[in-house]
């Protein structure tokens, strides 16, 4: 599949039913007289408008890597769906502002069965769109498409609201109108902030995927026996399909460097291949053969288990002739004082050891490894 042509055939088609969804609509609705019908109409322009804004975001997106921009143009689709999300802030903002327009108003709209048709029919196209755009989203993982497909069933909600409310104008002679665009108005919003928060999020960088974590280090432990330990995953996103990462392994501080650079390879390939990550591989050497080492260890972890902040203590190595302990421990984001954790274990640590010195690393908790 090419990703950037399905997007943009996607987009088109949604620029081309929403365009003609807005031609009815405003039609019905001036004809009619219904601020709600026109503000479902405004709303259908800005989804037509979001998709030609996919359209130039994926374009954007999919240059190729440059000088100044080594890792490629992905993130641009993240910046498109947060232009998306300030169009529909725009118009839930202007169905608001039409809808106080229209209680201050006395004029009434006027129905009739061919209005409300045109509704009806346009609540069915709205359905069959968001479907569509939800399903060619999930197809191409695209955020800007599950974005627009999410707010076209919202708005097939919306319309729906719309035609009873023209049903219980044209039958009981009940108007609601005004106060329906406005609660058009306040979804429309809501939608609009919680994509804003979503896409911002994804360009500030997120958490990366825990399950996905964790299948990473399953394949790496499960094809080399000789790795004891897969830690400080860290995973950076430069758009949609395209993750750089870099790890540490763990493994015995007897192994040669030609056997190092093997595995390291061995494992570059297997992670690209089954996940599509690009991903660079550290060495923890592992030297707890002696019985010191070992009990000095098992002291540490006694230490960190005491802690409720430190998920994790990993890297440990002990050179026993230049007196020297290095290991790392992942703190957890609660923790408001990471350095103090630390120092407290080196407190502890030289009191029970008073001729070594502890290198203590912390580290960040990017994923969820055990």
């Amino acid at each position: 599949m090419n990703r950037e042509k399905e997007i943009i055939k996607t987009s088109v088609v949604g620029i081309a039913g929403n365009a003609a969804l807005v031609t009815a609509k405003i039609f019905v609705g001036i004809v009619a007289g219904s601020v709600s019908i026109i503000t479902d109409a405004v709303n259908n322009l800005t989804d037509a408008l979001s998709s030609v804004i996919t359209i130039i975001g994926t374009k954007l997106a999919g240059k190729k890597p440059d000088k100044e921009h080594p890792y490629g143009h992905g993130r641009v689709e993240y910046l498109t769906s947060t232009v998306i999300a300030f169009l529909i802030l725009f118009a839930g903002g202007s169905a608001i502002v039409n809808a106080i327009e229209a209680l201050i108003g006395a004029e009434k709209p006027s129905y009739d069965v061919f209005s409300l048709v045109v509704v009806a029919l346009a609540v069915v196209a709205k359905i069959a769109l968001g479907i569509f755009f939800k399903y060619k989203g999930k197809k191409t993982e695209s955020d800007a498409l599950s974005y627009s497909g999410t707010d076209a069933l919202f708005d097939s909600v919306l319309s729906f609201a719309t035609l009873i409310a023209a049903a219980a104008s044209l039958i009981f002679k009940f108007h609601v109108e005004g106060y329906l665009a406005m609660l058009i108005g306040g979804f429309i919003i809501k939608s609009g902030i919680d994509i804003l928060k979503e896409s911002i999020s994804k360009i500030i960088g997120v958490r990366f995927d825990g399950e996905k974590a964790a299948e990473i280090k399953n394949l790496i432990m499960n094809n080399h026996p000789e790795v004891k330990g897969v830690y400080d995953l860290i995973v950076n996103n430069y758009g949609p399909n395209k993750f750089i990462a870099s790890a540490h392994i763990e493994v015995d501080d007897d192994m040669r460097a030609r056997e190092l650079q093997y595995l390291e390879r061995c494992i570059a390939g297997e992670v690209y291949m089954h996940f599509g990550i690009i991903i660079s591989i550290g060495i923890y050497a592992s030297n707890v053969s002696t019985g010191f080492s070992l009990e000095m260890k098992d002291y540490i972890l006694s230490l960190t288990d005491k802690e409720p902040n430190v998920l994790q203590m990993h890297g440990f190595y002990a050179d026993e002739q230049k007196k020297i302990v290095i290991f790392d421990i992942i703190v957890n984001f609660d923790e408001e004082n990471p350095s103090g954790v630390r120092d407290r274990l080196y407190s502890a640590l030289k009191e029970k050891y008073p001729d070594y010195d502890f290198n203590i690393v912390i580290d960040s908790d990017f994923s969820d490894l055990d």
